[in-house]
C-alpha cells in the first residue's frame, strides 16, 4: 500500500504541474507573443511553475521533453520553453544534452505510447524513486511531455504511526492495570465487526451502482449504434451510386459528396470504439462548422436522395447568413438534426410532407436557433408534458407513438442527449394551426459572435 501511495502521489504532483502549464498556455493570448512585456511575463510564469516544483523536498528534477525534426530535446527553463512554443525555435545548449541523456533515452522508448494513448507513465528506478512522464496537450494538441524525477518521503507518516502505536500501548497497559482489558477487547471487537460488515455493504452497493451506470451507458451506446448503422448502410449506397455516375463533368461535385459521406462513415465507426467518447471529439475550438452548409447537405444529399420518399417531400429553407460557425464536429450536428427531420417524415399523416428548416441569429443575446417545422399531425400532448428531470417526455428513452416497434423511441432521445453534450438545448412544441416544431438553441461565446 505504501509503494502504491508513493507512486500515486508522484503522478498527482506531476499531473498538477502539467495542468498548470496547459492552463497557462490555453489562457494566454497568442496575439501578444511579440510584445516584450507579455513575453517577459510568460517566461516568468514558466520559470515559476518549473522552479516551484524543485523547491519541494521530494522533487529532484523537472524537464519539458519535446521532439523537433526527429531530435528529442529537454527544456529546463522558461525562456527556452517560450521560444519553442511561440517562436518555433530551440536554443538548448549542447552541454545540456549529455546531462539529460538518460531521461531522453527513457522518453524515446515510450514517446509513441504517450502520443497515442495520452496517459501518464511512471517508471520506478527503485522503491524510493519514480520517473514520471505526463503528456503535455495544450489546446488539444500533443506538444511533448513533462518529466519529473520524484523521491516521495513518507518518514513523517512512519513517525506518526510509531507515535500512535506508543500511545496505544500506554492505553492498553493502563487498561490491564485497572482490570478493564476484557471489557475493552469485547467492545472493540464488536465495533470492528460492525464496521467491517458496514464497509462490505457499502462496497457491494458501490459496485452495484457502478455496474448499473456502466450498463446504462452501454445500453445507450448499443442503441446509438443501432440507430446509426442503417444510416451508414444508406450512405454507403449513395457512395456507390455516385462512383458509378462519375464522369469528367461532375467529378468535383461527386468528390465533395463522397468526401462528406466517407467522413460520416468514419464518424460512425469512431463512435463504435467506446460508449462514452471524450468531449473533445464532440466540441473543440478546432471545429468550425457552418450550420447552414450542414443542413443544406443533409436535405439535398440525404433526404432528397431517398427514391421511395422523395416524391412526397417538399423542403423549404430560410438560412440566416450571419449565423456564426460553431465549435462542434459537423457530423455530431448531423447526428442531432437527421433524427429530428426524420421524425417529421415518419409521423406525418399527409401524402405530401412540407418541412420548413430555417436558421436565425440574435446578435444581442448571442444565440442562434435552428427551427424545423412540418405540417403533419403534430405531437401528442402527453409527450409534451414536463418530467421530473426537467425535460419533455418526447425526449425520454423508449418514448414513441409508433405501434409494435421494439426499436422506436430513440431518435429524439439520442438527439436530445447529444445536444446536451454540445451545450445546446432542444425543445419541441405543436404549431397552432397544424404540425409540429423542433427548436435547437445554440449559445455562442463572445469570440464566436465577433
Amino acid at each position: 500500500m505504501q509503494d502504491w501511495y508513493k507512486q500515486d502521489s508522484a503522478e498527482k504532483l506531476a499531473n498538477l504541474t502539467t495542468t498548470s502549464l496547459e492552463l497557462l498556455l490555453e489562457t494566454s493570448s497568442f496575439k501578444d507573443i511579440h510584445n516584450s512585456e507579455a513575453r517577459k511575463e510568460m517566461i516568468q510564469a514558466f520559470n515559476i511553475i518549473l522552479s516551484q516544483q524543485l523547491l519541494q523536498q521530494n522533487v529532484e528534477q523537472i524537464l519539458i521533453l519535446v521532439t523537433r525534426d526527429t531530435l528529442r530535446q529537454a527544456i529546463d527553463n522558461g525562456e527556452t520553453l517560450y521560444n519553442y512554443l511561440f517562436m518555433n525555435t530551440m536554443d538548448t545548449h549542447p552541454s545540456q544534452v549529455p546531462h539529460y541523456q538518460s531521461t531522453l533515452l527513457m522518453y524515446r522508448d515510450i514517446e509513441g505510447e504517450i502520443r497515442r494513448e495520452e496517459r501518464i507513465f511512471s517508471i520506478p528506478e527503485d522503491p524510493e524513486t519514480f520517473h514520471v512522464f505526463v503528456p503535455l496537450v495544450p489546446n488539444g494538441e500533443f506538444a511533448g511531455a513533462v518529466y519529473m524525477k520524484i523521491v516521495p518521503d513518507f518518514s513523517f507518516i512512519s513517525q506518526q504511526l510509531i507515535s500512535s502505536y506508543d500511545e496505544t500501548a500506554v492505553i492498553f497497559s493502563a487498561l490491564i492495570l485497572f482490570g478493564l482489558m476484557a471489557m475493552f477487547y469485547i467492545s472493540s471487537y464488536t465495533l470492528k465487526e460492525r464496521d467491517e460488515a458496514q464497509q462490505l455493504f457499502f462496497m457491494e452497493r458501490e459496485e452495484h451502482l457502478r455496474d448499473q451506470i456502466n450498463s446504462q451507458k452501454e445500453s445507450l451506446f448499443t442503441k446509438r449504434i443501432y440507430h446509426t448503422h442503417h444510416k451508414a448502410e444508406k450512405v454507403m449506397g449513395f457512395i456507390k451510386e455516385d462512383l458509378r455516375q462519375m464522369d469528367a463533368d461532375n467529378i468535383d461535385e461527386i468528390k465533395y459528396r463522397v468526401t462528406k459521406y466517407a467522413n460520416f462513415i468514419s464518424r460512425v465507426i469512431y463512435d463504435m470504439k467506446w460508449y462514452d467518447p471524450p468531449l473533445s471529439t464532440i466540441r473543440s475550438p478546432i471545429f468550425q462548422t457552418d450550420l447552414n452548409e450542414v443542413i443544406n447537405f443533409i436535405i439535398r444529399h440525404i433526404f432528397l436522395r431517398i427514391s421511395r420518399n422523395a416524391h412526397r417531400i417538399n423542403f423549404r429553407t430560410d438560412f440566416d447568413q450571419s449565423i456564426p460557425r460553431v465549435s462542434v464536429n459537423e457530423f455530431v450536428v448531423w447526428e442531432i438534426l437527421e433524427p429530428l427531420i426524420q421524425n417529421s417524415l415518419d409521423h406525418s399523416r399527409n401524402s405530401t410532407v412540407h418541412i420548413a428548416v430555417r436558421t436565425a441569429y440574435d446578435r444581442d443575446k448571442g444565440l442562434s436557433q435552428i427551427i424545423i417545422e412540418d405540417d403533419g399531425g403534430g405531437i401528442s400532448e402527453d409527450l409534451l408534458e414536463q418530467t421530473e428531470t426537467g425535460f419533455k417526455r418526447l425526449f425520454m428513452e423508449h418514448t414513441s407513438t409508433k405501434a409494435n416497434s421494439n426499436n422506436a423511441g430513440y431518435g429524439c432521445y439520442i438527439a436530445h442527449e447529444i445536444a446536451k453534450r454540445c451545450g445546446w438545448t432542444l425543445d419541441a412544441q405543436n404549431i397552432k394551426d397544424k404540425g409540429s416544431r423542433f427548436i435547437l438553441t445554440i449559445p455562442h461565446s463572445s469570440n464566436q459572435q465577433g
